[in-house]
């Protein structure tokens, strides 16, 4: 069964833009209670959130600590131990829920834009172990509520992943202007630290950033350093006035889950790329990502395609690791022909279902194609 029908992969990607599978309390048509703080004496109806509004059935939440949370715990491991049980923790299923908000303007006549709200349901991969290197991968698996009362075959979509690697010193930073550039840390900078590398869902650049990992009693959480990034699809979409976020991303692990909290200032730059040198920001963000560990989700259909296409993505990451170690710096473009990157390679993993083997010769000269014709 192919997962995806066609013509649907673009708005599959934008499914924490536009939809919202939601669990427990909504998806039984019960009366929701929303309470946001900030910005009180605002017309209610112009800080609704936008996001999502299609109804799932709903989840039941995992509310034991996890085996991954007990090992966290051990007294008898060693801080870089720790580290990577605290980032192995944040592997498995989960509700995912996205909330964002705009809470301060530094131009005149100021107005917040709505905030933001989404959920989804999703299982992150262990795509790698290895002593000094973790990567995640996120599948989307989402179930919606049809009008009639029927729950939908599952839609399934690859997500956005993170690398993490220890005392990493080569990292692709983002520039602006949909331009990363490479950036070489000290030995002295780079000590104990962990870099995460976010990647968008075709396995492009995004953002990577060094940080530490705290770990005090029940407490695990790594801080980034302040960082540059571009701007997200919930804001891409409806946004042209800034051009780059930049703050600092924070991970905390929780006994049933993880928690993802970011403090952005959205920032304007000129045509070379730099901050406007007398109004650079527009207003700060703050965002609050939980992944809540939950039970009895069917997930199969996820497994099932990352099965099948987890070969072919493989080739992509070969391919966007060559252009890292060919490339001081490049730009993408956001499209060729009229189609974006993810639209061409989601394609090509999803006709991968009717074969019987992926034939990798295959699978990677068309890949070097695609990154040929997209970067700049």
């Amino acid at each position: 069964m192919r997962i995806r029908k066609a013509g649907f992969v673009a708005a599959a990607i934008s499914l924490l833009v536009t939809t919202a599978a939601i669990g427990d309390t909504a998806a039984k048509g019960e009366t929701s209670h929303q309470f946001t703080y900030a910005w009180p004496f605002s017309e209610q109806d112009t800080m609704q959130p936008r996001g999502g509004t299609t109804k799932g059935p709903a989840v039941v939440l995992d509310t034991k600590p996890s085996p991954a949370w007990e090992a966290l715990r051990d007294s008898g491991i060693s801080t870089f131990e720790r580290d990577r049980h605290a980032i192995l923790a944040m592997a498995g299923p989960y509700r995912t829920s996205f909330d964002f908000i705009e809470t301060i303007g530094f131009i005149a006549a100021y107005a917040p834009d709505r905030p933001y709200q989404s959920w989804g349901t999703e299982y992150v991969y262990v795509v790698s172990d290895e002593p000094k290197f973790i990567s995640l991968q996120h599948i989307i698996v989402m179930f919606f509520e049809t009008a009639d009362g029927e729950i939908s075959e599952p839609v399934v979509v690859k997500h956005w992943r993170q690398d993490w690697r220890y005392e990493d010193r080569d990292l692709y930073v983002y520039a602006g202007h949909n331009t990363w550039r490479y950036e070489r840390r000290s030995r002295k900078a780079a000590k104990g630290t962990w870099s995460q590398a976010v990647f968008q869902v075709d396995d492009s650049p995004r953002y990577e950033a060094i940080g530490k990992w705290r770990h005090d009693g029940n407490y695990s959480s790594w801080q980034s350093e302040n960082t540059w990034r571009p701007l997200p699809r919930r804001e891409f979409s409806v946004r042209n006035d800034y051009h780059v976020l930049s703050g600092t991303n924070r991970h905390t692990v929780t006994p049933t889950g993880w928690v993802q909290e970011e403090d952005n200032l959205k920032l304007v730059l000129n045509d070379d790329g730099k901050p406007l040198a007398n109004s650079p920001y527009l207003a700060r963000e703050a965002g609050l990502n939980r992944y809540e560990r939950i039970v009895d989700h069917d997930f199969s259909a996820g497994d099932k395609y990352w099965d099948k296409t987890a070969p072919f993505w493989a080739d992509v990451r070969h391919a966007w690791q060559s252009v890292f170690e060919r490339r001081e710096t490049f730009t993408l473009k956001q499209t060729v022909d009229d189609k974006r990157m993810f639209d061409m390679l989601f394609k090509y993993a999803d006709n991968l279902d009717d074969q019987e083997k992926y034939d990798s010769a295959t699978g990677r000269a068309f890949v070097a194609t695609i990154l040929k014709r997209f970067i700049e």
